[in-house]
């Protein structure tokens, strides 16, 4: 299956910070303003990408990256 993105278009983009520095929210504000996502997600809301798993929202941090 063909690429749909051409692999030099990629970038990728580490984020590293203390906790409750704001490193969920700011992945979630460059999905949305890069058009991955329509929505931007909120971390209190449960409602992030990145946090996607249950014990995630249920605790408000980030477990996987």
């Amino acid at each position: 299956m063909a690429r749909k993105t051409p692999l030099n278009r990629y970038r990728n983009l580490g984020i590293v910070a203390h906790v409750d520095a704001g490193k969920t929210t700011t992945t979630e504000r460059i999905l949305f303003y890069t058009g991955v996502n329509h929505k931007l997600g909120e971390t209190h809301e449960g409602a992030s990408t990145t946090d996607w798993m249950e014990q995630e929202q249920e605790r408000g941090i980030t477990i996987t990256s």
